[in-house]
């Protein structure tokens, strides 16, 4: 009790600030010192109590013995300090003595006899009281190991079922709110620096301030040097909070800081709270590892696209230049020799390898503006049938050697569309349509109002697509194992563009068979209604 005395002015700077902690320490282990007194007096009073009622009835001493035996075990029991046990066997050897032994209330003894009868009530009354106070830790340290197995087994539950770093922080800290009754502050980590962070309270929270300059300045302290600091600790011990690091090894993800108050952290809460900061530091890790892993292959993916693109151009894209730089080459050489006919045909040949060019790239932009999520719909109420109108206007003029049909189930079928990328999902069906059938196929374009959709379908009769293909036939770089009239093989970005503007404008597409023979292209889009203003 010592310290009590001193005062504060003999302290240093740092020790003025701890003082009242200090002296709240002291006092809390003097009042539970203090009950603990009153605790062994009372039980001492009641044991001396009933043996005083048998030492009336005429009870034998060993009786009487057995009572404070039983009375040292309560206490050893029930007090917080093992030295209350200790004490207890002591002092009910000297109350036995001069309450029940002869002559009475005095501390002598005629027999010496007595001298036994008291050793062995000692070292009984002792062993049994050791033996209690041991029992009564066993007991608390398997409670203790109990409820850090279930703390530890919730935590990994909600950790598990974290799907992002502020899900996990925020069962991390639901579980250390219900631990320490503390509130709490987490700073997670960009790997450079430690983000802002996140503070959680309990309901009876002081509301003190966690996240001061000096507050934060620790914190980054933590994560710079990877050590602990702040209140209870010897590194700045006038620090509101204790700051520990979550950390797998030298890693670490973030720092945590825990609201302290005059008395640290006893040696369970602290392994318990280790613990948890472990397997939040793991499943932070484990996010970062799949993200990693996600990016990883969305890279591998970008990367075999680019090379699929590369390898396509190179073979595919050969064909055409060359036809367009041979004509090209023919006519300057022999210009003059060539007839109207021969000339006419020429011009044709690097027209059509031209066009085919222009509409690859064009596709190839579309489909790379879609997957970035670069183009924005501007979509208006439109009338299909002119919709299809427009698109016939640009196919491919091989289409002279097919019959075009188009039908309709109403006159007027309106849908909310971006017209100008329903005319390039349109114009690419039916250039897949008149590349992949023989001249004088049949194809039908056909749009009909199903329910809130509308639906429009491209039908041949030409070959059709077998099965094992129709899973593959919208993948980006596919075009089956069929090659188009002129021998050039499609890049596959067609289907994929048509698929990507009708998934975008949230209707489907789809594949199957004509019958009897030939394939169907269905996709469906958004009805639109008339909105009349009066």
């Amino acid at each position: 009790m010592e310290i009590s005395k001193q005062n504060p002015e003999q302290f240093g700077a740092s020790d003025k600030k701890d003082y009242p902690k200090r002296m709240d320490s002291v006092h809390h282990v003097t009042a539970m010192l203090l009950l603990d007194a009153i605790k062994s007096i009372l039980i001492l009073l009641a044991a001396t109590l009933i043996g005083y009622a048998f030492y009336t009835i005429g009870f034998s001493e060993a009786s009487i013995v057995s009572i404070y035996i039983f009375g040292v075990l309560i206490i050893s029991v029930i007090t917080t300090n093992p030295f209350c046990g200790v004490a207890a066997s002591a002092i009910s050897v000297l109350v036995f003595n001069f309450f029940f032994t002869v002559p009475r209330f005095t501390f002598h003894f005629n027999d010496s006899n007595y001298l036994v009868t008291f050793s062995i009530m000692f070292m009984v009354a002792l062993l049994s009281g050791s033996l209690a106070t041991r029992l009564k830790d066993n007991a608390k340290q398997s409670a203790q190991a109990a409820y850090r197995t279930k703390i530890l087994l919730e935590t990994n539950q909600l950790l598990q079922k974290a799907s992002d770093e502020q899900a996990v922080i925020n069962s991390t800290a639901e579980q250390l709110l219900k631990l320490l009754k503390k509130d709490i502050v987490i700073y997670l980590s960009d790997g450079e620096k430690l983000a802002a962070p996140s503070i959680f309270r309990t309901p009876d929270s002081d509301q003190r301030e966690l996240i001061s300059k000096n507050e934060k300045a620790e914190a980054a302290r933590v994560f710079h040097n990877n050590e602990h600091t702040g209140s209870t600790t010897d590194a700045l011990s006038d620090a509101s909070c204790l700051y520990l690091a979550i950390r797998v090894k030298q890693q670490i993800y973030g720092v945590i800081g825990i609201a302290m108050n005059e008395t640290p952290l006893d040696s369970f809460e602290n392994s318990v709270l280790l613990s948890i900061l472990g397997e939040c530091a793991l499943a932070l890790e484990n996010i970062k590892n799949a993200r990693e892993k996600e990016e990883a292959a969305i890279l591998a993916k970008n990367e075999q696209l680019r090379a699929n693109l590369l390898r396509t151009i190179s073979h595919d894209l050969r064909t055409p230049l060359t036809s367009i730089s041979g004509n090209a080459d023919n006519l300057l050489v022999n210009y003059q020799k060539m007839d109207d006919d021969t000339r006419k045909q020429t011009f044709t040949d690097i027209y059509d390898d031209s066009m085919w060019l222009i509409n690859l790239v064009e596709n190839l932009l579309a489909v790379t503006r879609i997957e970035e999520g670069r183009v924005h719909l501007t979509q208006s109420i439109e009338l299909m049938d002119e919709v299809i109108a427009e698109a016939l206007r640009h196919i491919d003029r091989k289409s002279k050697e097919h019959t075009i049909l188009v039908s309709s189930s109403e006159e007027l079928i309106l849908a909310r569309i971006d017209a100008k990328l329903i005319v390039q999902v349109i114009i690419n069906l039916m250039d897949n349509a008149i590349k992949y059938t023989p001249a004088g196929s049949v194809i039908e374009i056909h749009s009909e109002k199903n329910a809130q959709q509308v639906v429009v379908s491209v039908s041949d009769n030409g070959p059709g697509i077998s099965d094992d293909q129709k899973s593959h036939v919208f993948d980006m770089f596919y075009s089956g194992a069929n090659k188009v009239a002129d021998s050039r093989r499609s890049l596959g970005l067609g289907l994929s563009l048509c698929k990507s503007i009708v998934t975008a404008h949230g209707g489907t597409i789809s594949v199957t068979d004509n019958h009897p023979q030939g394939t169907i292209f269905t996709f469906t889009l958004p009805v639109g209604e008339v909105e009349l203003h009066e």
